[in-house]
């Protein structure tokens, strides 16, 4: 068995284990709530980081172009950092602070039909970039780690075809995230 294959076979299990416990857990603390601490601060903090990821991905794949492997690792490393920082902040942020509803402009936790008029069809466009920022984060982990995986096990090939799946994914996150901010921010 080549080196490249033994170390993706001994790792891949924990890759794995990783894209099924991460989401739990952080399914599990948003059921947690903590009270008494203010985390508000962090919102702004946590987009900033996701537009750090995005341009990081982009100077990453153009690094490669130019042939430069040794930047390409240590940018898509700190790509892969600021998303666990991101992950960090987000969950201590939702589970010290209530949730905010796009358009609640009072700010009482209750989008009344007058707010939903005023916002119009950009609830409907908010709520679209939210779920698929969402639903494409939790498949953006698994497809991080591996192609993560196969690139340091030096499988060059197999490393490029999963790359090619997991970039476009992980930047709709990364840009979405921002998105999604300035989006919700005034309602904060």
């Amino acid at each position: 068995m080549s080196t490249t294959k033994s170390v993706e076979q001994k790792f891949k299990p924990l890759v794995i284990v990783l894209s099924i416990v991460i989401p739990a857990v952080v399914a599990i603390l948003f059921n947690v709530s903590i009270e008494g601490v203010d985390l508000s601060f962090l919102p702004p903090v946590y987009a900033g980081i996701n537009g750090l990821t995005a341009i990081l991905l982009i100077a990453a794949v153009v690094s490669v172009k130019k042939g430069n492997i040794q930047r390409h690792q240590k940018l898509m490393f700190t790509a892969i950092i600021c998303s666990l920082l991101f992950l960090v902040m987000y969950v201590a942020y939702h589970i010290t602070s209530e949730s905010t509803l796009y358009g609640d402009a009072d700010h009482n936790g209750i989008r009344s039909a007058a707010e939903l008029a005023t916002v119009g069809f950009s609830y409907y466009i908010y709520t679209f970039i939210l779920l698929s920022h969402i639903l494409l984060s939790l498949a953006v982990l698994p497809l991080v780690m591996m192609t993560y995986l196969k690139g340091w096990a030096d499988n060059r090939v197999s490393h490029r075809k999963w790359a090619k799946i997991t970039f476009p994914i992980w930047l709709y996150v990364a840009v979405t995230g921002v998105v999604v901010y300035f989006m919700i921010s005034p309602y904060y």
